[in-house]
């Protein structure tokens, strides 16, 4: 971490990527793809925790494979939220997911973030979800 940080600049950065993580899982339970798409970079890439090494690279992509995927009813619960600031503009994360969907058993996984930081803001830069159970 970047020793010319303030201990304030460091829990404002903690906080603007810990949001980011739930207006992910809201925007996602919505079904509002373009809302979901703008907090990733440009160039941001997705893996879904059901296929985490099939990478998705940039907006235009990412908001094909939303669309694409068949209309469900769901619910994300991310918990266990830590965000680990790199420098002024790049910041970790890992986050806990339980989704429920209405059918079948819950799944149970995690999410892996890099934030960046653009000039409008914090974005993913690369969120790769991984199942447990």
């Amino acid at each position: 971490m970047s020793a010319a940080l303030s201990p304030d600049s460091i829990r404002a950065i903690e906080h603007d990527c810990a949001k980011l993580v739930a207006r992910y899982a809201n925007r996602n339970d919505a079904a509002d793809w373009e809302a979901v798409t703008a907090l990733y970079a440009p160039e941001g890439r997705m893996a879904r925790p059901t296929a985490p090494d099939d990478w998705i690279t940039g907006r235009e992509a990412i908001l094909a494979a939303f669309k694409a995927r068949p209309p469900r009813v769901t619910r994300h619960v991310c918990s266990n939220v830590e965000i680990t600031v790199v420098d002024a503009d790049t910041a970790l994360g890992e986050s806990a997911m339980l989704l429920f969907t209405g059918e079948g058993a819950p799944k149970v996984g995690s999410f892996h973030d890099r934030f960046v930081r653009l000039p409008d803001g914090w974005h993913f830069a690369e969120r790769r979800g991984l199942l447990t159970f």
